[in-house]
């Protein structure tokens, strides 16, 4: 019996440091730090002033896995102050709702709502339900109602179309500044990339005063595949989970995923879209494969008050500030980086606890990516 209970305790202490290299981390916490700007004071969208995160996640029982996340562009009234806006697609296999409306009048009027493919139209009932009861708003008899997707059918019973309007206006209600909650909640809740576990990420860069000092912030519900690889470590290929390993086309790296940038620079709608475009620079780092099945969308818009759409500004003629096409390309690299960042966050935070609840893999076999093992893989990189 002694002799059992010495192999017990043997295990116990082998297994421990295992176990708690296997927390959910932040890519930053274990030395992958993409590219050469500083991130904001919390490393997230939310880093820009003014900018709200909420979110509303529903995991019950064996099947429902989904959820909403919610970005507000500023506290003020959105339809009354619009901000201006862009919409790049990668790959258009989707179902965002309100992109024509984007890209004909460069503005967004509504907060920006993330959820599951086949439960977009609850989300923009939602959103239009919140948006008419704003006061001021007692007139409106229009709204474009802004709302991304991606297909969590994997681990989600999708068909049964479990979000509710409800549930998109507590998140809408709910949404604060400071730091991010990442990983499987809100709409990240059932989505899964590269294999593993996806879910939320956000990552931020604030650019140096001789540059501006501007602030871009990036979010993202990761859902989409291809090959792995994190700060050039090629991960999918040495943890053998990867597109066409066998050689063979499968739907590994079908999936989606939607990109929603902040900045406080002033931007006109026509550069917003140009920094919307390099948000795809950031997801071809990560190794995406860009599939035919993959939904790539990139939402932008500038929080800066001097570009907002105010009620006097869309009634007249008027001054707007807009940066120089020759100041803007700083801005292109901090979006690169904070993409390619936030995604690392979204697969390295999955098996992070909120609520009380974390993912399981359960019958679904989707694991969450083991952070021992890219630990592991950092150490044998360095020299």
């Amino acid at each position: 019996m002694h002799k059992i209970l010495i192999a017990l305790l043997s295990l116990t202490i082998t297994l421990s440091p295992l176990q708690a290299e296997d927390e959910a981390v932040r890519a930053r916490d274990i030395g992958i730090t993409p590219g050469v700007l500083t991130p904001g004071k919390n490393n997230a969208i939310t880093d820009v002033a003014g900018v709200k995160v909420g979110h509303y996640t529903l995991m019950e029982g064996d099947t429902i896995r989904t959820g909403v996340t919610a970005i507000l562009p500023h506290g003020d009234n959105l339809y009354q102050n619009k901000v201006p806006a862009a919409v790049v697609i990668g790959n258009g296999y989707g179902k965002m709702m309100g992109i024509s409306q984007i890209m004909e009048l460069g503005e967004i009027e509504t907060p920006v709502v993330l959820t599951n493919t086949l439960n977009v139209p609850e989300a923009a009932a939602g959103v239009i339900e919140w948006t008419l009861k704003q006061p001021g708003n007692e007139e409106v008899r229009s709204v474009n109602a802004v709302v991304g997707e991606t297909n969590d059918g994997h681990l989600n019973d999708i068909r049964g179309r479990h979000i509710t309007p409800e549930m998109v206006k507590t998140a809408i209600e709910g949404a604060r500044g400071g730091p991010v909650s990442e990983g499987a909640i809100g709409a990240g809740t059932g989505t899964v990339a590269f294999g593993w576990k996806g879910g939320i990420g956000t990552s931020s860069r604030k650019l140096p005063a001789s540059l501006g000092g501007h602030t871009v912030g990036v979010l993202v519900q990761s859902n989409y595949g291809g090959i792995l690889q994190m700060n050039g470590l090629p991960v999918g290929e040495a943890l053998g989970q990867y597109y066409l390993r066998d050689q063979v086309a499968d739907d590994k790296a079908d999936g989606s995923i939607m990109m929603v940038i902040a900045t406080d620079a002033p931007l006109s709608d026509r550069n917003l879209e140009r920094l919307a475009r390099r948000a795809m620079g950031g997801l071809a780092r990560t190794g995406a494969s860009l599939t035919n099945g993959s939904g790539d969308y990139v939402i932008s818009f500038s929080t800066a008050e001097s570009v907002r759409r105010t009620a006097e500004r869309r009634s007249a003629t008027s001054l707007v500030a807009d940066l120089p096409n020759g100041e803007i390309s700083p801005l292109f690299e901090a979006t690169i980086e904070a993409t390619e960042e936030a995604i690392y966050n979204s697969l390295l935070m999955a098996g992070a606890e909120h609520d009380g609840k974390r993912y399981e893999p359960g019958d679904s076999g989707v694991p969450v990516l083991p952070v021992s093992e890219v630990k592991r893989l950092l150490r044998d990189r360095q020299p």
